[in-house]
């Protein structure tokens, strides 16, 4: 594989090719010869804006020369480049005129980390999770063609994203339709952890048979688009022909494959081998290849610490995982593709044979733990929020309906901060709660998680939940072992008598804070701790409507999630409302762009700040109206 050309060090002088490159017809006025110094500082930028940002690095230098290339040999905008999950469009965002916005990466205000429709013409389609490309790629084709237009399309995907069950349905589709499109399979042996499953098996063969530099020039001198392997591929099985594999890291063998799959009347797959993190010593020799980062010093790659705080709520999950697991050996845990964001790589260093990593497949990850489940198992199915969304059917299908007790711990639930709106846990709570016979539960800090993890394992009536936010604990201690707390109660943390909390979730904290608030204006506040939203605790929320003027409900997630589980309960007791308000208080109704959680969360009105003002402004008061009420005298 070509080693392309090093990178200037930080503050020297480049050729400064990049400086009169603002929109990619620039890029294809520089000569064919150049652009490898154009991709040099290409990827120079790029390492320079994240180190001030944090981000996904790693993906995006892989595919700096293969960007490069897409931009100088496709008229884009017109034709149309779908980046498949879009961590690496970093480089792409950098030619396509947001160059001088790269450190804006990811913050309140500024760039998304991912490709979006609303922020530039040159992202045609917006993603954030996976395989989604060529489904995508096929319909612009087809809109095209029904429009009677001349542009090319292209689907940009990873070796980790063919695992999933959607590209290959795009995959079947491309195959029978036969459109004209360049799909690329941006082969870089990595995932977001190493990957998993049959299919990089194949692949790994597949790569064995790129031949030397000479060969491939030959090669593509002769044919235009070779193919190095010595057989039918089950790209070429499925109706789609293969071509490759190719140095993605040369950008002149880049555009002459390009310029000639540019030009073919039908669908082509362009096997292209990269290096995640190419370009850059220490994210080449990272495990993970630097995939995510925090900000880090470009001269030695060392990341910036934060202050040591309280145990992400992850880190307890797994500890508490795997602490019962020593205890009972049917527990057993799943992750789709994430065993490290979901905190099982530890679990399947001490259980390797309890630990299943499924690849990017939700789906196939839910069904898999129903069957687990049907023959006695405890399995526990680790998914973030925002991807349990992509297994919904089979959690109906094929764990509610057959009262299967499968175990879902869903990680990053609430605000998730720089990932932004693809990656919020809004919507767990409303999804799962209209499920029938469905347990869910959600932990007001580190210590219930650790209890919640063992109710869930002695639960075996059906499918149970345990919900928990991103980052860390709140700083309480934690307990030797959980212990199981009882199904559908939920807990008063403290006695008022006019306005009435009920929290659920990871907002506990600032609920408390809040009720310390107005009970300093002389507002006197319960705050209660819900635990479960299903089954809710009827006499709780009866109790709390009839004794008090106002009931709040506070959730970190949608519309129709826990507050409208507690107002069909208090319709169904027929709970005696004619002193009391209900006033829920949830996530707005828009989709909230990253930023800091801290300032989500504000945005939100979920913090305690947010929590005391509603509160105020049910009640017909204003700070200054309440504080003078009280007779409390301001500081």
């Amino acid at each position: 594989m070509a080693d392309g050309h090093t990178p200037p060090e930080a503050g020297s002088k480049s050729s400064n090719f990049l400086s009169a490159i603002d929109v990619p017809a620039d890029l294809r006025k520089i000569d064919q010869a150049d652009l490898g110094h154009v991709s040099d500082e290409v990827r120079q930028a790029v390492i320079e804006a994240v180190s001030q940002t944090g981000g996904h690095l790693g993906a995006g230098l892989g595919v700096v020369e293969l960007t490069v290339a897409l931009h100088y040999v496709f008229n884009t905008p017109a034709d149309k480049l779908i980046w498949d999950v879009s961590h690496q469009c970093y480089p792409h965002k950098t030619l396509t005129g947001r160059k001088s916005r790269l450190n804006t990466l990811r913050t309140g205000g500024g760039l998304s980390g991912f490709t979006s429709r609303a922020e530039s013409e040159f992202d045609p389609f917006g993603a954030a999770h996976s395989s989604t490309a060529i489904s995508a790629a096929l319909g612009f084709a087809a809109g095209r063609d029904f429009m009677g237009r001349d542009n090319q399309v292209v689907a940009i995907v990873g070796d980790g994203a063919m695992s999933a069950g959607m590209a290959f349905e795009g995959l079947n589709n491309v195959g029978s339709e036969k459109r004209r499109m360049v799909i690329i399979l941006n082969d870089n042996h990595m995932s977001i952890a190493p990957p998993a499953g049959a299919l990089s098996d194949y692949l790994t063969e597949l790569r064995s048979h790129m031949p030397d530099e000479a060969t491939r020039d030959a090669g593509i001198a002769e044919e235009g688009l070779p193919r190095f392997v010595d057989q039918p591929t089950l790209f070429d099985d499925l109706g789609v022909p293969y071509a490759g594999p190719f140095d993605g890291h040369d950008v002149d063998e880049m555009v002459r494959v390009l310029t000639a799959a540019r030009d073919l009347d039908g669908p082509i797959v362009l096997h292209v081998i990269t290096r995640k993190g190419k370009g850059y010593a220490p994210a080449e020799a990272s495990a993970d290849c630097y995939h995510g980062v925090a900000k880090f010093n470009v001269a030695d790659g060392k990341q910036a610490k934060g202050v040591p705080g309280a145990p992400s709520y992850t880190s307890v999950f797994a500890n508490a995982l795997i602490d019962e697991a020593a205890r009972d050996e049917r527990v057993v845990a799943v992750s789709p593709a994430m065993p490290d964001g979901s905190g099982l790589t530890k679990f399947g260093e001490i259980y390797p044979d309890r630990h299943f990593d499924v690849a990017i497949a939700e789906q196939h990850c839910v069904t898999f733990c129903a069957g687990m489940a049907a023959e006695g198992m405890r399995p526990f199915a680790a998914i973030y929020s925002t991807f349990l969304q992509r297994g919904y059917d089979q959690v109906i299908h094929d764990v509610a309906i057959q009262k299967l007790p499968v175990r879902f711990a869903i990680d990053r639930a609430g605000m998730v901060g720089a990932d932004g709106v693809t990656h919020q846990g809004a919507y767990d709570i409303a999804f799962l709660g209209c499920i029938p016979g469905f347990t869910l539960m959600a932990a007001g800090d580190e210590a219930e998680l650790v209890h919640m993890v063992s109710t869930a394992v002695e639960f075996d009536e059906g499918p149970i939940g345990l919900r928990y936010p991103r980052g860390e604990g709140v700083g309480v201690a934690l307990p030797e072992r959980g212990t199981p707390i009882e199904i559908g109660k939920g807990v008063v943390l403290k006695e008022g008598s006019k306005v009435a909390i009920l929290s659920y979730g990871g907002r506990l904290h600032d609920a408390l804070a809040a009720g310390d608030k107005l009970n300093a204006m002389g507002l006197s506040t319960t705050v209660a701790n819900a635990r479960f939203a299903k089954p809710v605790d009827d006499e709780l929320v009866r109790q709390l409507a009839e004794h008090h003027e106002l009931l709040i409900t506070v959730e970190e997630g949608s519309i129709g999630g826990f507050s409208a589980l507690v107002f069909d309960s208090l319709v169904r007791q027929g709970a005696d409302m004619a002193k009391a308000r209900f006033v829920p208080i949830y996530m707005p109704d828009i989709f909230i762009d990253h930023d800091k959680p801290a300032n989500q969360v504000a945005a939100a009105g979920l913090d305690a700040d947010g929590i005391v003002a509603r509160v105020l402004a049910s009640l017909g008061m204003d700070e200054a109206r309440a504080i003078a009420a009280a007779g409390v005298g301001a500081e």
